[in-house]
């Protein structure tokens, strides 16, 4: 009887560790993915392809983008705005992001916070950001984004 309870308590323990590997790879991989993505968005705006910048965007009037001048709901209202903001290349500059903290939340949510840093040609803005992208569909998404310039 003794033998069983010890067996059962050393299984328990044996099942219990192999998950949480488990879960910390999954884990590790989703935000390693959520992070190729956002590099590829640099990347993308590099290349002065705002579309293809928010392609990871959730394409939903729910999406909400926060900024100094309040909250906008949509993806096409965001959509517009970059545009109106960033008219050209040249205002476009060089975007490169630094990752501060990324978490996952839950299996589909994963919180990214990081810092941006805009090169052009006159100045150098640069500020924080914060996104949250959910799995939908099997395709992760920004689906808030709260960014804010430091200068």
């Amino acid at each position: 009887m003794k033998f069983v309870k010890s067996f059962t308590t050393l299984l328990f323990f044996i099942v219990t560790l192999t998950l949480s590997f488990t879960m910390q790879a999954q884990e590790h991989k989703d935000i390693k993915k959520v992070k190729a993505i956002l590099q590829g968005q640099a990347a993308q705006w590099n290349k002065g392809d705002i579309e293809a910048f928010m392609q990871d965007y959730w394409k939903s009037d729910k999406l909400q983008f926060i900024g100094s001048k309040g909250v906008t709901y949509g993806w096409q209202q965001t959509f517009d705005n970059y545009k109106r903001r960033y008219p050209d290349k040249a205002a476009m500059g060089q975007l490169t992001f630094d990752i501060l903290n990324a978490q996952r939340l839950s299996k589909k949510v994963i919180s990214i916070t990081g810092k941006f840093t805009l090169k052009r040609e006159k100045d150098m803005p640069t500020g924080y950001f914060l996104l949250l992208w959910k799995k939908i569909k099997g395709r992760w998404v920004i689906i808030a984004d709260h960014t804010s310039a430091s200068n």
